[in-house]
């Protein structure tokens, strides 16, 4: 992690006195593309040195005295999304709510398990009847791509009646963007906005992701979000929050953090092996390509490296009816219980490299294994996962080497 931000750091430098021959003064870098938090190829000096500083925000490890809590979930961006890559169970976190109340007054929508010492606090409960959803935290990197996708090519995409009647009705959740996200911001402004960001699509915009990640995950307080985040489950009537003053962090550092997450690169593909190659071609005709879309054009966007781009996402980003074994039985927006959003593909071949050998799957980390994964599929997924199952081992091997390609 010190290695990467020298050579960023050192790489912006470098734009500035290019004809110093800087070459000759730096090591060698990392295989591209084996890593989560590389940023796009190709950025100017300006922008890598405001990666660098968004870099640096994400890293970040705060202190009661500067701002953490008082009620929490980890204590930096990095601590729930290792290497930007996905976290596990033991980062995960509750978020509940009750017949689509995000139970404010109760401490909702998200559950946070931690309380810093001298608040008077006791840890947040979630109240018997809530409907719960636990979650991993899922991975933050080519979320600048997802942005940058024109909402009439996801819209595109979309068959909520089946009206082709191949049993994929994939639909988008409209969702109401936080009334400080600027009509500027890709899913800010008034009226309903395409959800793209998070596990059921229920967040349309990048900044409102970054601002309530701080909010919520860390009990920072920004010119964004400005307030403390108590609870109503208090030990005492007088509380005693972190003794920072609010806000905590400036807009400018929300602004800094965003910009770094939209422009980590998604990590390259392995190597297209044989069995890469008959797994792909399963892939696509037994149908998990119909709802896991291997690539989506974006747009023209303002910064280069994200305009008019394939994407290789492996995903449609719309919410599909994934059946009762998947099932959270809660809402979200305009999302049911057993809907998802399309969850991308991209650096599943890395997965195991951040979790410490480890892999976790799903929305809940539940499945330890791409075969387990796949075979958890219901709802309209339940074809693919049937057509799966009565593979023979060896196609499934080249099955499951064409996902650990991604």
């Amino acid at each position: 992690m010190i290695f990467r931000r020298w050579c960023l750091l050192t790489g912006a430098i470098c734009l500035l006195l290019a004809g110093l021959g800087c070459d000759s003064l730096m090591t060698s870098a990392p295989t591209a593309g084996d890593d989560f938090a590389s940023p796009v190829d190709g950025l100017d000096t300006d922008l890598s040195l405001v990666f660098l500083q968004g870099d640096e925000n994400f890293a970040k490890a705060f202190t009661v005295a500067e701002g953490l809590g008082p009620i929490f979930n980890n204590v930096s961006c990095e601590g729930c999304h290792p290497g930007d890559g996905r976290g596990s169970p033991a980062t995960g976190f509750f978020r509940f709510s009750k017949d689509g109340d995000l139970l404010i007054d109760n401490g909702g929508p998200q559950h946070q398990d931690r309380v810093i010492a001298g608040a008077r606090l006791i840890p947040e409960t979630v109240p018997e009847d809530a409907d719960r959803s636990f979650r991993i935290p899922p991975v933050v990197f080519g979320t600048g791509l997802i942005e940058a996708i024109d909402e009439a090519t996801i819209l595109a995409l979309a068959d909520p009646d089946d009206a082709d009647g191949d049993g994929i009705s994939g639909r988008p959740n409209w969702v109401t963007a936080a009334p400080w996200v600027p009509y500027s911001h890709v899913g800010g402004g008034a009226g309903p906005q395409l959800g793209r960001f998070s596990r059921k699509a229920q967040v349309s915009s990048l900044l409102q992701q970054v601002t309530e990640a701080y909010n919520q995950d860390m009990g920072i307080t920004s010119d964004f979000l400005p307030e403390e985040n108590f609870h109503a489950q208090r030990s005492t009537t007088v509380v005693v929050g972190d003794v920072a003053p609010d806000p905590e962090i400036s807009a400018a550092t929300v602004l800094q953090t965003t910009m770094y997450v939209r422009l980590l690169a998604p990590p390259r593909r392995g190597k297209l092996t044989d069995a890469v190659q008959r797994g792909d071609g399963m892939f696509n005709s037994i149908g998990c390509a119909n709802c896991h879309v291997p690539s989506l054009q974006t747009g023209a966007h303002e910064i280069p490296q994200l305009s008019q781009q394939s994407a290789p996402l492996y995903s449609d980003l719309l919410l599909h009816d994934m059946g009762p074994g998947l099932a959270d039985d809660r809402p979200d927006g305009d999302a049911t219980g057993t809907e998802w959003r399309t969850t991308p593909l991209w650096g599943t071949r890395l997965v195991p490299d951040f979790l410490g050998g480890h892999e976790f799957y799903l929305h809940d980390g539940s499945a330890t294994s791409l075969h387990e994964a796949i075979l958890a599929h219901g709802g309209e997924a339940q074809s693919a996962r049937d057509a799966y199952a009565g593979m023979g081992a060896a196609a499934q091997d080249d099955l499951v080497a064409f996902l650990k390609s991604l």
